[in-house]
């Protein structure tokens, strides 16, 4: 099969682990025979250097043309007090809303081998696994009007919460066909004691619910959610829930998993006639300038995000099955970056990278 990748490095980390993260897709392609033709274009803070843009029209066509894309991460302390417009989190947003992307997938799982490296006890986290869907392209993120004003003496800021009945239902239809291969179980949260928009979020839900009467629908609220994920998480299968909730929510899942370098994520939008979803892959931790160049950054989120890039885009469950294997079986081994507390001297993002090609033999 042809496999048409385009990879966005970033900013900071994202350079090196993505760099790992190509090198164990490289090494999945021969294994199984695949034809990978990858491309590389600039995004964020080091496109803003080198173009003016944090999304250049290269980087855009590049993107339309691939049959998916790998991103590091974006986002660099400098840029922390300029403009919206001048800021590397907004080419990744008008990337995800460029490929339309609407639904964001985040598996949380909590690895047999790593239950010490979570701040929570063992009992509580063990058998945790999970996928949150998170909607990508609405919500607060790309409501208008939206700025800040200036009154005289008074300052005004406003962002807009909308969603309308359709992004609902797409992004509920995914969180249910998850569902249906899993333990069909979906938890759609909220804020409809409070909000109007969430309370055309639960009645939308409740309607799509309807077409898969196989799956159980239940609704929390966010705030619940959020100490629920901490104290029983393993009552959750697939989380729905809206972009700046599932923002949050998702980075909260990294207790269970250990450290945030762990999480993979998938974004995807709608079938292409071959069967496969367009797809947006990226590990969901920051930039982490602080670490940036030093190979100690955990690559296992962007190699996981590979692993769903096999399954989604291209439909090869079996490398990505071999892929997430042999992350687990780094894992046991204790071959691990310093964030998962190794017993021993820490492995650098290289030697993990190394070691998950190995596992996958």
């Amino acid at each position: 099969m042809r496999l048409n990748v385009l990879v966005l490095p970033g900013d900071g980390i994202g350079v090196e682990v993505t760099r790992e993260a190509v090198r164990v897709l490289r090494h999945a392609a021969a294994r199984w025979r695949h034809d990978l033709a990858l491309s590389e274009a600039l995004l964020g803070g080091i496109a803003i250097h080198k173009t003016g843009s944090p999304l250049p029209g290269e980087t855009l066509r590049l993107a339309s043309e691939a049959d998916a894309t790998l991103m590091g991460a974006v986002g660099l302390p400098e840029f922390d007090n300029a403009p919206p417009e001048k800021r590397p989190e907004k080419g990744l947003l008008g990337l995800r809303q460029a490929l339309g992307v609407y639904a964001n997938l985040r598996p949380v799982r909590a690895h047999a081998s790593q239950l010490d490296s979570s701040p929570l006890k063992n009992h509580l986290v063990e058998g945790a696994d999970m996928i949150i869907v998170r909607e990508l392209t609405g919500g607060l993120y790309y409501g208008v009007p939206r700025g800040i004003t200036e009154d005289g003496a008074e300052t005004r800021a406003v962002n807009t919460m909308t969603y309308t009945r359709s992004e609902i239902e797409r992004v509920a239809r995914v969180a249910f066909r998850l569902a249906q291969a899993r333990r069909k179980k979906v938890t759609s949260v909220d804020k409809s004691n409070v909000l109007e928009n969430s309370q055309l979020w639960r009645r939308v839900v409740t309607e799509v619910a309807r077409e898969y009467p196989d799956v159980a629908l239940d609704h929390m609220l966010v705030d619940n959610c959020a100490m629920q994920l901490i104290l029983n998480p393993r009552r959750f299968d697939i989380v729905l829930t809206e972009n700046m909730f599932g923002d949050i929510l998702s980075d909260e899942g990294a207790v269970l998993a250990g450290s945030i370098g762990m999480l993979p994520s998938a974004s995807i939008g709608d079938r292409r006639p071959s069967g496969a979803w367009v797809g947006l892959y990226e590990p969901v931790h920051g930039s982490a300038p602080d670490i940036a160049g030093q190979n100690k950054a955990n690559p296992l989120g962007a190699i996981g995000s590979v692993a769903a890039m096999l399954e989604y885009s291209f439909g090869l469950k079996e490398e990505a099955s071999a892929v997430d294997a042999a992350i687990d079986a780094v894992l046991s081994s204790g071959k691990v970056t310093a964030d998962l507390r190794p017993s021993g001297a820490p492995a650098t993002t290289e030697q993990v990278g190394q070691a998950v090609c190995a596992a996958i033999g």
